[in-house]
């Protein structure tokens, strides 16, 4: 029988899949939101390594974690974590996610924070 995924599951892939394209051996600034709290993190698909991560759950991130304040402090986190580890450029990875609200919040404020995608 055939494994079916969800809606959400292929359109994270279908981006994945198109990033992959464009990536050129770059880090990827990977976005997840849930209800309660914004998740970031700046992963190395080449070592399959993590590098750097942030999320509303930190204790440096103030605030509600699902408003788009909090995501502002992820992504200015996520950012800084990721120049302090010598990442400057990424593709960014949003997920099953609409370019919206809170995903956007992260992603102005990490171009902000210094990352360049």
């Amino acid at each position: 029988m055939a494994n079916k995924l969800s809606t959400k599951q292929r359109r994270a892939a279908r981006v994945r899949r198109s990033l992959k394209k464009v990536a050129g051996g770059r880090p990827r600034l990977s976005v997840h939101r849930s209800n309660a709290n914004i998740y970031a993190q700046v992963i190395d698909d080449v070592n399959g390594h993590t590098l750097a991560s942030a999320s509303s759950l930190d204790k440096d991130v103030k605030g509600n974690g699902g408003n788009v304040d909090a995501a502002v402090a992820v992504g200015k986190l996520v950012a800084e974590r990721a120049v302090k580890a010598g990442v400057k450029e990424v593709v960014f990875d949003r997920g099953p996610f609409l370019f919206h609200g809170r995903v956007k919040a992260v992603a102005d404020a990490a171009r902000e924070g210094g990352l360049s995608f």
